[in-house]
């Protein structure tokens, strides 16, 4: 599915129960089960059981995770690939995944990997430090943990980001946000951006599609921003279920409700994974979807994965043109010192 590097074995290994790592975040309970502190699932566990992730089980009464040092996905990416327009922009991210997911969502693009439970996990087999030096060598300015929900694999993400920061790289999270506040401690200090997918409005959405609450995801939005990561936040507009111009709006007014300098990225939906019968997201929808937000106080809305060109960061005072972006690559960047040059306003960001 993606490019392994060279500095990574090739070899497939398969995760046997030797190789289980002890997982952190979790408690014991009677009769040797297990709950897991790890997402907002919180899910108990009883020994020999798989928790809703399918790569944290219970082992004689204490909880272990199987892909540790296990990399599915692992490939240099653009950091606008994220995506992250207002972070380290034009520069490139590690981006690493592991198998599994806390959600279960109908129409996941990465379901080869996410979607992988229990024994039939595997991952190639690599270290923090080989990741990290392969980040520096490449060039990178930082790791990124995404193409699966990091939170399932929280002890390679924290033993890797620490090194991370030690050899001058920054860390990126993309994540469903359905963690726990214990992993957000853990986040903090460790974690330099994130981008939240907040894929809808209605507790049935997250309920039926997805398999998880709206609740925690819009609490650990606000964490975030609280806790000083830098935080963008990805919608995927799919028909019939998200796409009405009042759960949109409820969306934005959201967004700008925590801070109206967060990025907010629209995507246009694609048939994938259990959702194949449904449509492309019409263009008009994505469209106004952008001038809703906009309407709505935000400073900065794109539209990434369509043809029309939408992907300028302006100044929200003067419109000066700062950042172009053809897809991924970065064209000009006239930001200077995190400011517009004409008037002087001050660009939310990483620069």
């Amino acid at each position: 599915m993606f490019q392994i590097p060279v500095f990574l074995s090739r070899q497939k290994t398969e995760v046997m129960k030797t190789s289980f790592h002890e997982a952190i975040l979790w408690e014991p309970l009677p009769e040797k089960s297990v709950r897991c502190h790890a997402c907002a699932h919180r899910c108990e566990i009883r020994v020999g059981q798989f928790g809703i992730c399918g790569t944290r089980k219970n082992v004689g009464g204490a909880l272990f995770t199987n892909v540790y040092e296990r990399p599915l996905a692992v490939q240099s990416d653009p950091i606008e690939k994220k995506p992250l327009f207002h972070f380290l922009p034009g520069t490139r991210a590690l981006s690493l995944g592991t198998a599994g997911c806390n959600f279960h969502c109908t129409f996941c693009q990465n379901d080869d990997i996410s979607q992988l439970r229990g024994e039939a996990v595997y991952g190639y087999d690599t270290s923090c430090r080989q990741l990290v030096n392969g980040a520096v060598e490449k060039g990178c300015g930082s790791i990124a943990y995404t193409y699966n929900e990091p939170v399932v694999f929280i002890e390679f993400v924290l033993d890797t980001a620490k090194l991370a920061h030690r050899a001058g790289l920054k860390n990126v999270y993309i994540s469903n946000g359905f963690e726990t506040e214990e992993t957000f401690a853990l986040l903090t200090g460790n974690i330099d951006a994130m981008n939240i997918d907040l894929k809808a409005f209605t507790e049935r959405f997250y309920k039926t599609l997805c398999k998880g609450l709206l609740q925690p995801v819009l609490e650990n939005i606000r964490r975030a921003v609280a806790l000083g990561i830098w935080v963008e936040v990805t919608t995927l507009l799919i028909p019939g279920e998200n796409d009405s111009e009042a759960e949109i709006r409820e969306i934005a007014r959201f967004i700008a409700s925590v801070s109206s300098d967060i990025p907010w990225h629209i995507s246009r939906f694609f048939p994938a994974y259990k959702m194949t019968s449904k449509p492309l997201t019409h263009l008009s929808v994505i469209q106004r979807a952008s001038e809703i937000g906009y309407e709505e106080g935000l400073h900065y809305v794109y539209t990434g994965n369509v043809p029309f060109e939408s992907n300028t960061t302006r100044c929200p005072h003067c419109g000066e043109e700062l950042i172009v972006r053809h897809a991924y690559r970065l064209g000009k960047m006239k930001v200077e010192n995190g400011c517009c040059p004409r008037c002087g306003t001050k660009i939310a960001g990483v620069f």
